[in-house]
């Protein structure tokens, strides 16, 4: 029996509202799970557990062949820059994709691109290619599918869960995502001198296939019809450039993305972190200082994760996005002020439960304050912003930390991140008064 014929009555049972329970004593503070009741949703999420990790591991074997190849730190920058921009132009245009087609087709198309994508990565390296160049255009071309993938993924979960489930639908995607950010990098460390560079390209391929299994059994995902009535819609520029105008007629998702651009560009001191390891902690050993500040807000995000039934019910959407930006830079400059390596640690893995909360917030703003024709071009949007503020924040901290010293360009992001934040919510009331 076709699935995308046969889905109509599972994914009408998936939206339906569970009774809800009350959760009592340590249930109300671990991870809400409601959303994987529904199966459309649980066959989504249970595929990212898989690719999270294996993504992770092409992620740490592209840089690590291109610096054995040319010796170069230069040349791996180079290689993130040339998959920064076809990830940009086509998370764009994916979102609208994603608005015109079936979302599910979409889906299975840039899945099977991506994992296509990985198994050419695979026989490069088995072959002994030693090509920069076509490592980079491999890595472009991958970049290209992900920016058309996410937004179809991240829009389709609306259609799959009710909206008082979104913010744990959030919590629950973030939480496998920071997982793989954790997990996959400590494994590629062990598994290279073990299997090889190459088997890693092989293990994300074979990921991948999971996750297209897991699209071919998702309800079909239409669109619905629009203000127009209609379900035929165009993906071109007019389309993208509508979708920036709904941002800005619609002030709590222009808002829900100047509070990550705030939160990121201003506030992300990674690009410090080999220069605080090498300065500032070297008594603790410079690779063990290194190791910690990367993990450390994953760690925190993870935990944020498993304890988000803490706050994945809260009404007040607009004042979480605040409250956790603030906090981020607050934790950001204790951070930047602390001398003990192990109280950075802290620090920074607070930053990395607030940075949790806001994901889950901004996510369920975005379905939920976005008509579905527009949730596609809304997620590419997020994509961009997801995507481009960190590396914007690597560009601001490594020239302010040359400039002034990296405790001093740490701390005073850290306070620019509160005060815009705080300002931005004074000023504009939308978001501090949004609620579901």
């Amino acid at each position: 029996m076709d699935t995308s014929e046969s889905s109509t009555e599972e994914q009408q049972a998936s939206t339906a509202k569970a009774p809800a329970s009350p959760r009592r004593g340590w249930r109300r503070w671990a991870m809400d799970t409601r959303p994987l009741r529904r199966p459309a949703y649980r066959r989504l999420w249970s595929s990212t557990i898989v690719t999270a990790v294996g993504s992770q591991l092409t992620a740490v074997a592209v840089p690590k062949q291109i610096y054995d190849m040319t010796g170069s730190s230069a040349w791996v920058g180079a290689a993130s820059l040339a998959g920064l921009l076809p990830l940009v132009v086509f998370a764009l245009w994916g979102g609208a994709v994603a608005d015109s087609m079936d979302r599910r087709k979409l889906l299975l198309i840039t899945n099977s691109g991506i994992a296509v994508t990985s198994v050419l990565f695979w026989l490069q390296a088995v072959t002994g290619l030693d090509s920069v160049a076509a490592l980079m255009v491999l890595l472009a071309v991958q970049q290209a599918f992900w920016g058309l993938n996410a937004p179809a993924r991240n829009a389709s979960i609306a259609r799959l869960v009710p909206a008082d489930e979104l913010p744990a639908a959030s919590a629950l995607g973030s939480t496998v995502m920071q997982t793989g950010q954790v997990v996959g990098p400590l494994l590629a460390g062990v598994l290279i001198p073990v299997i090889g560079l190459a088997e890693l390209y092989l293990i994300d391929a074979l990921a991948l296939c999971v996750t297209v299994w897991a699209v071919v059994r998702l309800p079909a995902l239409p669109p619905l019809a629009g203000a127009q009535g209609t379900t035929k819609r165009r993906a071109g520029v007019r389309e993208i450039a509508e979708g920036f105008r709904y941002i800005a007629l619609h002030k709590v998702l222009l808002l829900s993305f100047l509070a990550d651009v705030i939160a990121m560009v201003f506030g992300m001191p990674r690009a410090l972190f080999p220069q605080l390891s090498s300065q500032t902690y070297a008594s603790y050993g410079e690779g063990l200082a290194l190791g910690l500040l990367f993990a450390a807000i994953p760690i925190g995000a993870v935990a944020g994760g498993l304890f988000s039934g803490t706050f994945s019910r809260a009404r007040r959407h607009g004042w979480m996005v605040i409250g956790a930006v603030v906090v981020w830079g607050a934790a950001i400059t204790g951070f930047g002020l602390s001398g003990s390596l192990w109280l950075a640690v802290v620090f920074l893995a607070l930053a990395g439960v607030a940075d949790m909360v806001s994901m889950v917030f901004r996510g369920a703003i975005l379905l939920s304050a976005a008509s579905d024709e527009m949730r596609g071009r809304m997620q590419g949007v997020f994509t961009v912003v997801v995507a481009g503020g960190p590396r914007l924040a690597d560009v601001l901290h490594g020239t302010a930390g040359s400039a002034f010293g990296a405790r001093t360009a740490t701390v005073g992001g850290g306070l620019l991140v509160v005060v815009l934040m705080l300002g931005l919510a004074a000023a504009v009331p939308a978001l501090r008064r949004y609620r579901v």
